[in-house]
């Protein structure tokens, strides 16, 4: 990773964090909230995957239509973020195949 590639980082995520600002505050809070917890257990690729840009996309959505948030996601934030990542790999799902002996790919 070069000193290009943080630079280019780094302005995407303050553009990233431009836009949740610009989101009403209960959606800010629902999404530092859904955030914390896709960091917690959330996939591999969490910061350069799609997941969180497109979470931001999803509320600008709901905003324009007038919904409130919970609308859109429901009560149980983190019912929603397990459903978003159900078919992604984890760092959860890392640790057991590192503790059970199991390997994401055949190794001959």
């Amino acid at each position: 990773m070069s000193i290009q590639d943080i630079i280019e980082g780094k302005k995407q995520w303050r553009a990233h964090l431009a836009r949740v600002k610009a989101l009403p505050p209960d959606y800010q809070i629902v999404y530092k909230e859904m955030q914390k917890y896709l960091f917690k257990v959330g996939p591999i690729d969490l910061l350069d995957g799609p997941l969180l840009p497109g979470i931001v996309d999803f509320f600008e959505e709901g905003v324009a239509g007038g919904k409130g948030v919970l609308e859109l996601i429901g009560k149980d934030v983190a019912a929603f973020c397990d459903d978003l990542i159900k078919d992604s790999r984890t760092f959860a799902d890392v640790y057991q195949e590192s503790i059970s002996g199991e390997s994401g790919t055949a190794e001959k």
